[in-house]
Parts: structure tokens; C-alpha cells; sequence
């Protein structure tokens, strides 16, 4: 690879931002340089070998950062999922209440998943960014009441909050760092409130079953866009209200319409259990 390559892989990448360019074309420039004094020969040869070495190393930071970049900018937007705790311990599914005690009866968040419009999704993004608690320290109190694990065995949260943001939050990295992207997903929750407008609508976690127009139509008004709704079945085979889907935009700071809908399998009328 010479400059003029490096050059051009900088300007091709879409992903990269103009700061981001900048740098790329700066490695390009001083490759350049090496490259310069290598060809008129102005040093001796130990030194020629060193400017190979040195032009080797730039050509590998820049495939690097390139990589990093345009894997962790590529995404559309978020879904945001939050989960009804009935639904995930009356099914098939084991369900421990974690080291500090019940859940509140209130939706919990499962997660913030970068998504592309064609209906992939980017994970595991950067292996070398991993969760770091002391990080999110003054965000704990609250991840262990609205973004709880009902998983077994019983545990502090860590593990979960550990995998989501390895697979999911280090995709969304050139929005958001590892703070922010915790309490993104803190501030969507209280932005939505579920529970209190299905509530107010006469829709009620009381085991009745409910007409999922009505659901769906409760929450859009709610939030001022379509949901998406998946339902699982309990152990008497019954379709019953599982989690809710809001799309938001890439800096997750609002709602906006689901380039792409999840569709979940729910019949038309679900189950809402007590929990």
C-alpha cells in the first residue's frame, strides 16, 4: 500500500466523521514523508529498515482505526426493549429475583440494540472495551431497580449488564460511551412510563386478557409512536404481553418511527399477568 492508497481508503470511508478523516489522512501524510526520504535515499540502511517498519506500523493503525470506526458508527437506530417481569417468570423460562430482592411490578429494561433499516444488527463491536462498573457507579441504585435480571442464579446484575453493553453497546460507541449509554437507557424508561399510561387506560397487569389493538394503540399515544409487541406463551399455552419495542434515534435521546417493525407472536387478545 503506498500513500496515494491510504489516502483514498480514508476519503472512501463513509463512517468516518471530518475529525476522524483528518486523522486517517494524517497517517497518510506522514507515511508520505517516510516514504519520501526512503525513495531519495537520505539515510543509511539500518535506517532504511526502520522507515519500512515505521510504514508498515502507520498502514496497520489506520486499517485499524478504519475497522473500528466504520463498525462501531454503522448503525440506523435503537430498538429500545423493555420487559414485563410477569411475563419472563410465569413461562418456561426459570426466573430468580436478583441479590437485592423482588423487581418492582414495573416494566424492566432489557435493552438498547443498535439496528440497521435492512433488519440486521451490528454485536460484539469492540472486544477491547469491556464493562467497567466503576463507570456507571452513580447510575447503580437506579440499573438495579429499572434495568434488572430476573435470570438464574440469583446475582447482582453484573453479568447481564456486562453482556449488554459488550454486544450491544459497543456498537453504538461513536455516540455514546459507556456512562452515557447506561443512562440513555435509564432516561428512555422514565420517558416511556408504560405501566402508568396502560394502566390509566384500564389495562392492568391483573391476569385478564386484553385486546393487543388496544395495547398497541395505548402506548402509541403514550409515546407518539407505533410500538412493536412480543408475547409468549405461560405454561397453559396462553399468548400473555412479554416486551415492548420503541425505535429511537441513533443519539438515544427520542422516539421515532421503526424503520423496522418487530413483529412478535401474539394472538389478538394477551394475557397481562400479575407479577
Amino acid at each position: 500500500m503506498d500513500h496515494s492508497q491510504l489516502a483514498n481508503m480514508c476519503r472512501r470511508t463513509k463512517n468516518l466523521d471530518v475529525s476522524e478523516t483528518g486523522q486517517c489522512l494524517l497517517l497518510s501524510i506522514l507515511y508520505w514523508v517516510f516514504d519520501y526520504f526512503d525513495s531519495h535515499k537520505r539515510f543509511g540502511f539500518s535506517t532504511f529498515k526502520y522507515l519500512e517498519e515505521m510504514k508498515f506500523f502507520i498502514c496497520i493503525l489506520a486499517l485499524q482505526q478504519l475497522y473500528v470506526q466504520s463498525v462501531a458508527q454503522d448503525f440506523d437506530f435503537f430498538y429500545f426493549v423493555l420487559q414485563w417481569p410477569g411475563a419472563y417468570c410465569d413461562s418456561r423460562h426459570s426466573c430468580c429475583y436478583p441479590k437485592t430482592g423482588k423487581p418492582a411490578a414495573d416494566f424492566g429494561i432489557h435493552g438498547l440494540w443498535p439496528n440497521y433499516k435492512t433488519g440486521g444488527w451490528p454485536q460484539n463491536c469492540n472486544p477491547d472495551s469491556q464493562f467497567d462498573d466503576l463507570r456507571v457507579s452513580d447510575l447503580m441504585s437506579e440499573l438495579q431497580r429499572e434495568w434488572p435480571t430476573l435470570s438464574c442464579p440469583s446475582n447482582d446484575g453484573m453479568k447481564f449488564w456486562t453482556h449488554e453493553w459488550e454486544k450491544h453497546g459497543t456498537c453504538a460507541e461513536s455516540e455514546l460511551d459507556q456512562h452515557d449509554y447506561f443512562e440513555a437507557g435509564l432516561k428512555l424508561k422514565q420517558k416511556a412510563n408504560l405501566l402508568h399510561a396502560l394502566t390509566n387506560a384500564g389495562i392492568k397487569p391483573d391476569d385478564k386478557f386484553y385486546e393487543i389493538k388496544e395495547i398497541e394503540k395505548t402506548i402509541k399515544e403514550a409515546t407518539g409512536f407505533a410500538p412493536g409487541i412480543e408475547c409468549n406463551k405461560d405454561s397453559s399455552h396462553n399468548s400473555q404481553l412479554y416486551q415492548i419495542y420503541l425505535c429511537v434515534d441513533t443519539s438515544a435521546s427520542k422516539f421515532i418511527n421503526c424503520p423496522v417493525m418487530p413483529h412478535g407472536r401474539c394472538d389478538s387478545r394477551v394475557q397481562f399477568p400479575k407479577f
